[in-house]
């Protein structure tokens, strides 16, 4: 594959991805398997996608999924700390717990927003299900709501990462695995 060639070095294989969203959805499903309404699944559009596809699947709950978009890199490798939300959700989630499905949590400033947002439309409570943590670069700490969880892929390291869904102008969401981007490509 072409895109093979534009990647420093994998640091998840397919496989291991595989794997660590198995376990993701046996957590989720153990902590709400006692809550009524099952939970709603809101993806952050469009990195989200593939993790929440693969994560949905292996969730042994009547779920609901839904999409929002807020976008905050344009086509850049920065955020711009400034999240602007351009898809709201389409299911009304007052009084349901929600799970907000990420890519990747960076500086927070994303999360944080959404998390407001979904309180203000009346979720009873918000987990955060990050495919992706970056820590070294958080910049807005954020809560998750009442009862909510913080449930984490993996922890990356401080590198522009691509693939599994996520991507640098729109390119390399199709990867399998993820990868760390050579900088000749997005400099």
């Amino acid at each position: 594959m072409a895109l093979d060639s534009h990647i420093e070095k994998v640091l998840w294989t397919a496989g291991e991805i595989s794997d660590r969203v198995a376990e993701l959805a046996a957590e989720i499903t153990s902590d709400c398997s006692r809550n009524s309404p099952a939970p709603v699944l809101v993806g952050v559009a469009t990195g989200a996608f593939v993790f929440l596809a693969d994560l949905v699947r292996q969730i042994k709950l009547p779920v609901s999924v839904d999409f929002i978009r807020a976008d905050s890199y344009g086509a850049g490798t920065e955020s711009t700390g400034a999240p602007r939300l351009s898809l709201d959700l389409k299911l009304d989630v007052t009084g349901k717990h929600v799970i907000l499905v990420e890519d990747i949590v960076d500086t927070g400033s994303t999360v944080a927003s959404l998390i407001g947002h979904l309180e203000k439309k009346g979720a009873s409570s918000v987990s955060v299900c990050a495919f992706l943590d970056k820590p070294a670069r958080r910049k807005v700490e954020f809560r998750v709501v009442v009862s909510g969880n913080y449930y984490r892929g993996f922890e990356c390291p401080d590198y522009f990462v691509v693939g599994y869904g996520m991507d640098f102008a729109e390119v390399y969401r199709n990867l399998p695995y993820v990868g760390v981007l050579k900088p000749e490509f997005y400099s």
